[in-house]
């Protein structure tokens, strides 16, 4: 990342984090848990056995892998398979191994927000996958899908796994999905990854493990803020709360002041002042059925193809396309 690129993120950074501290109520982008530190947190809490997410979602592409490759490609002519968010890449390589083993022609394009993210895949990557065209992005998820759309007539697969889709709450969905449809080609396809409604205290163990990794997880946004922006937080003074609505499909995480309390920001110059027990919004984890899903589809210009699950039916991977 050149010095103009490691500007721009700090600005943006500095920009949110402001507008967020000084809302009423505040809130911060979970997007900035995402570090180093925030990235092996997050490693560490996809192996926790509360939560199921990545573990039914991998089970569902490894036990279903040749149907799901058969639709991305169904005459081996070639794709470029586009990642959102691709992290340690652990779920995909169940598919380029498939795709590479049955000599599918593909490209695979990982972006994700965070630089070590992509660093450390790309590097991994060639080493397991040879063979494998790799070329990985560090960015904003539209503007290198615009830039990709742009540049080749290929067919494009995008990939969006982990339920990601799920930090936003419906209508702001609908706009992700309509900007998303809007760098599609017409034979481009969508795979994405959608949680499922269910037994509510499955979701809640999910989100506030015992042993407080995903406490730390959030609190790391604090963390950086104190590092990057000249912070003077303490976290031990903030409390991760998590919440769930069975009706709505909505977890809600939160950062809680534990007393009265006043937070520096230097790069700022701001001083942020927090009453006994008020709360910074740090995470939506929106979950789903068959209904919202087709509506939310269709609502965006987008129709579902088909979909995979795993037995107990917790997690869906659905394959969408343009409607024209």
């Amino acid at each position: 990342m050149n010095n103009e690129n490691q500007l721009t993120e700090v600005s943006t950074f500095e920009k949110e984090v402001s507008e967020g501290l000084n809302a009423f109520p505040k809130y911060l982008s979970s997007k900035y848990f995402y570090d180093e530190v925030g990235d092996k947190l997050f490693q560490d809490i996809m192996a926790m056995p509360e939560y199921y997410l990545t573990e039914t979602e991998y089970d569902i592409l490894k036990n279903q892998v040749a149907q799901i490759c058969t639709y991305f490609d169904r005459n081996k002519t070639g794709f470029n398979l586009v990642e959102l968010g691709a992290g340690d890449g652990k779920k995909t390589k169940v598919l380029l191994r498939y795709l590479l083993d049955n000599q599918y022609p593909i490209t695979y394009n990982p972006i994700d927000i965070s630089k070590n993210a992509i660093s450390g895949l790309v590097t991994n990557l060639k080493e397991e996958f040879s063979q494998l065209e790799v070329r990985g992005q560090v960015g904003e998820y539209f503007e290198v899908l615009d830039r990709l759309h742009k540049k080749s007539d290929q067919k494009q697969v995008i990939l969006m796994l982990g339920s990601n889709i799920g930090n936003l709450l419906h209508p702001r969905a609908i706009q992700f999905l309509k900007k998303l449809k809007n760098t599609m080609h017409k034979e481009d396809l969508l795979f994405i990854g959608f949680d499922q409604k269910k037994d509510p205290q499955v979701i809640l163990n999910a989100y506030n493990d015992t042993t407080g990794i995903t406490e730390a997880f959030n609190k790391n946004v604090l963390v950086r803020i104190n590092k990057e922006l000249g912070g003077n937080f303490n976290p031990d003074h903030f409390k991760h709360w998590e919440v769930y609505d069975p009706e709505s499909g909505t977890a809600k995480s939160y950062l809680v002041s534990t007393k009265k309390q006043s937070v520096v920001i230097e790069s700022l110059s701001q001083e942020i002042s927090f009453e006994a027990w008020e709360s910074i919004h740090t995470e939506i984890s929106q979950k789903y059925d068959d209904t919202i899903v087709n509506w939310l589809a269709k609502e965006s210009g987008l129709e579902v193809v088909t979909s995979f699950t795993d037995k107990k039916e917790y997690y869906k991977n659905y394959i969408i396309k343009r409607k024209n």
